[in-house]
């Protein structure tokens, strides 16, 4: 019964259960439980464990009840993935102390931003191959994006494509990082240089550039280039506009 209840998301179920407007029950015991202890437990297994270990009868010994009792606050994983994402996420920090332009709030921005996919590795996997239902902290990181955005002059709609690329950037990002493999990769290495020591005169572009170092370990914050780059496109197109 319990599986057969986590096979259908029920998006109405998971929009009342973001945004608080979930009926509540006027009879019966008093509840021993909140949603949100239920989508506490569940971020500190995936945060420690991954998605994979997330399910309802996990979450239920955690916490000490039954499976069943869970579903009196959340019908399935389905929905309690969409809370999970909404809560991990909290909303962004101020912008206090950042200068008031569009390019040092919306830089901020992704830094929190990416700070948020490093905290929680997992919100890649549960927010990815799925319509993504927003809750009020979702549509407060869109708001306060978009509101650096609107200070560049450009068109909402370029607005919006900026931040795609903005998010694509970090979640490209954090799935690299999510698949980090230090002693495959150290393995993966060793075998393409033993390949190019014997065939590396048909790739002479690439041959010189791992000569020059262009494949070595980056310094610094890996969203840093990216996320000027494309900044430096924003403002151009802004320039033109």
């Amino acid at each position: 019964m319990a599986g057969s209840r986590e096979k259908k998301r029920d998006p109405k179920a998971s929009l009342a259960l973001l945004w608080g407007e979930q009926e509540q029950p006027r009879r019966g015991p008093k509840p021993s439980l909140t949603a949100g202890r239920i989508v506490a437990a569940a971020i500190e297994i995936a945060d420690t464990e991954g998605m994979d270990a997330v399910s309802m009868q996990r979450i239920a010994a955690e916490l000490d009840v039954t499976t069943m009792a869970l579903y009196r606050y959340v019908p399935g994983k389905a929905e309690l993935i969409d809370l999970m994402v909404d809560s991990a996420l909290g909303t962004p920090a101020t912008t206090d102390g950042i200068p008031d332009d569009w390019r040092s709030r919306l830089t901020d921005w992704a830094r929190q931003c990416w700070a948020k996919y490093r905290r929680h590795p997992w919100i890649l996997t549960a927010t990815a191959m799925r319509r993504q239902l927003m809750g009020p902290n979702q549509l407060a990181w869109l708001d306060a994006a978009l509101a650096a955005l609107s200070r560049t002059g450009l068109p909402a709609a370029q607005q919006h494509d900026a931040f795609l690329l903005i998010v694509g950037h970090i979640r490209t990002l954090a799935q690299q990082s999510a698949a980090a493999d230090e002693a495959g990769e150290e393995e993966w290495n060793r075998l393409e240089a033993d390949v190019l020591e014997r065939h590396g005169h048909r790739y002479p572009a690439l041959t010189a550039a791992i000569t020059a170092g262009a494949f070595a370990p980056q310094q610094g914050d890996p969203l840093d280039f990216g996320l000027e780059r494309i900044l430096d496109g924003i403002a151009a197109l802004a320039d033109r506009a």
